[in-house]
């Protein structure tokens, strides 16, 4: 079954004063960011680079790569389905609950998604039991550390250990890692060397709060496997402010440290005060949480003006399942306000 829904939808639920349903920053679009913006405003009249030769540039020298291995589009959900129309697997494979936009992708082009469900008992982590699944049917197999929903890194070996078995069944594996910079979890990019199968997602969208701009990119150790992948884009996919504010969000220095430590003391917080009023808070290492509760919360909390994501369209999860954005203690205190209100009245 498809799932279209995301968090976000502020424009449909305009009472809506707090949001915690999307996964942004709460230190809101570095300022350097916002200057860039402003002060290359004469250059958007003309086309952006098609190619973002200045951007790859720098995104290349961040990552310890060439330009070539490096490739822009406008948004994740725009690259993922870039690798859907450029391999069409017969059968891809995600674990669950997972990003809907993976699935969608792929049956977008003919394909069937195949889930492995994760287990609620070991607070849904990925384990080796996930390579059982991986055969000569698998065309394409999508992972994302930290796992959105749930905010849980997945073990490097692991990863490792996955994407030979995705080369020893000619499969291609796509790592999405737009969550990492809030974490302690490293990139897998130096590993692209040694895995040719192996293709890592990222975007500005999350840690620099550049959601409207749309900005990922893509980043793989054969470039010509994202030759193959950039044919199946829109030209200038990459609009002049987006460029011109992902190349200031590279040359802002202490920005992930900072968010970081942001994100960590107010996760421990909610993780800390929640289950006080009932609501189980999962193991994340991500800058949300997904969170239990036996009485449903979404509706009640939206009526009083707190938007969270339900998260009953989730394979494997129901209404007692609501996922939250990490936020700053204010807008954090007055969550934990909300659900005690809801819960004891």
């Amino acid at each position: 079954m498809l799932r279209y829904e995301h968090g976000g939808d502020v424009y449909g639920t305009a009472d809506a004063a707090l949001d915690f349903s999307v996964n942004v920053n709460p230190l809101g679009m570095p300022d350097g960011v916002k200057h860039a913006l402003i002060s290359h405003a004469a250059e958007y009249a003309r086309y952006p680079d098609p190619k973002c030769r200045v951007l790859c540039a720098a995104l290349a020298d961040r990552h310890g790569l060439m330009p070539e291995q490096v490739l822009c589009g406008n948004g994740a959900a725009d690259l993922i389905f870039r690798i859907a129309a450029c391999f069409r697997p017969k059968r891809a494979l995600v674990p669950a609950p997972a990003f809907s936009e993976y699935e969608r992708a792929v049956t977008a082009f003919g394909g069937i998604m195949q889930e492995h469900l994760l287990s609620e008992a070991n607070g849904f982590a990925l384990t080796e039991e996930f390579l059982k699944d991986i055969t000569p049917e698998t065309g394409l197999v999508f992972l994302c550390t930290p796992n959105n929903p749930t905010g849980r890194l997945i073990d490097p070996d692991l990863i490792r250990n996955i994407a030979d078995a995705c080369r020893k069944n000619g499969a291609i594996l796509v790592l999405d890692e737009c969550f990492i910079g809030f974490t302690e979890g490293k990139s897998m990019a130096q590993e692209l060397g040694n895995y040719p199968n192996l293709i890592i997602l990222s975007a500005f969208t999350k840690l620099y709060a550049m959601a409207g701009l749309r900005l990922g990119y893509l980043l793989a150790g054969d470039a010509a496997l994202l030759a193959r992948i950039a044919a199946f884009g829109a030209p200038w996919s990459v609009s002049g402010p987006a460029q011109a504010a992902g190349r200031a969000a590279l040359a802002e220095r202490g920005w992930e440290e900072r968010t970081r430590r942001l994100i960590a003391a107010e996760r421990g917080y909610l993780q800390k005060t929640l289950p006080a009023y009932g609501v189980d808070a999962f193991p994340s290492d991500a800058n949300f949480l997904l969170l239990k509760c036996a009485a449903p919360l979404y509706a009640p909390l939206r009526a009083r003006g707190v938007l969270v994501r339900d998260c009953s369209n989730f394979t494997g999860l129901d209404t007692r399942f609501i996922r939250v954005g990490v936020q700053t203690h204010e807008n954090n205190q007055a969550l934990v306000r909300a659900v005690s209100e809801v819960l004891n009245g």
